[in-house]
């Protein structure tokens, strides 16, 4: 783990596992129906996406990935998925190839980042082929994001009972990501910031409540495309994505 992590010698409990698990538990009970119409939009949109978009889009990427740099269009990553069960997570590569990828987090100007990788990066196309993923059901739309196995280990000696992030599937798209909480999480207060909102997702997750995620999203995404030239980083898009998460953090504790 980092040093930068390493210097918070205190691990933050919070919530206590037993109730942690106890809201599982009663999560399922009450979320049935939930939890179904939530599968078949996955099913669907994926199906739509992957048949409409994907089938001609992942090409061309492909293509400029690799006249761009040498090495496959297409990485693939073992990642956490839920109730901890590791699954192999699909992005288009945005980097040179390298030995450090499964370890190493990726900074804002990180020089494995290629050219084509950045335009990629900084408008979320290099996770499409994650369709794919939640068509199979290792993945949702909507939900938190699949951390590498390297780092779920050094956020859950950080956060106790960090492993409640694990309780839905991850996500292509989430509340921390509107928030403004991607790249690297390099010091106690990213880690924890960003599992709030992960948490936060979990106990007043709805339909009405994804629709918005995803909603923001799209917006977020055709801006950051508009006003790439003018982006300098990946903290930059993080400015959108933390107005809409502030609205979005209201509207669901309104019950919008």
């Amino acid at each position: 783990m980092s040093g930068t992590i390493n210097e918070n010698l205190y691990v933050v409990r919070s919530h206590p596992a037993d109730k942690t698990e106890q809201e599982f538990e009663s999560s399922l009970e009450r979320r049935g129906l939930y939890l179904l119409c939530k599968r078949v939009f996955d099913v669907l949109i994926s199906s739509l996406t992957i048949i409409f978009i994907l089938s001609w889009l992942l090409p061309i990427l492909a293509i400029l990935i690799r006249l761009d740099s040498r090495g496959p269009a297409f990485f693939v990553q073992r990642r956490v998925g839920f109730l901890g069960k590791s699954f192999f997570c699909i992005k288009l590569r945005t980097m040179i190839v390298n030995a450090v990828c499964d370890h190493q987090q990726a900074t804002s100007n990180d020089p494995r980042i290629t050219r084509l990788g950045k335009f990629l990066r900084i408008t979320s196309l290099d996770e499409l082929p994650q369709f794919f993923n939640v068509l199979i059901g290792d993945m949702s739309i909507v939900g938190p994001r699949p951390h590498m196995l390297r780092d779920n280990e050094d956020f859950g000696s950080v956060v106790s009972n960090y492993r409640f992030r694990l309780y839905v599937k991850p996500g292509i798209t989430g509340i921390a990501q509107l928030k403004g909480c991607r790249g690297p999480a390099k010091n106690f207060h990213s880690i924890f910031h960003r599992y709030q909102w992960d948490a936060f997702y979990i106990r007043n997750a709805n339909i009405a409540l994804d629709f918005k995620i995803i909603r923001l999203t799209a917006i977020q995404i055709f801006r950051s495309m508009f006003f790439f030239k003018s982006a300098k980083g990946q903290n930059e898009p993080g400015l959108v994505r933390e107005t809409s998460g502030w609205a979005l953090a209201k509207s669901a504790s309104s019950g919008e």
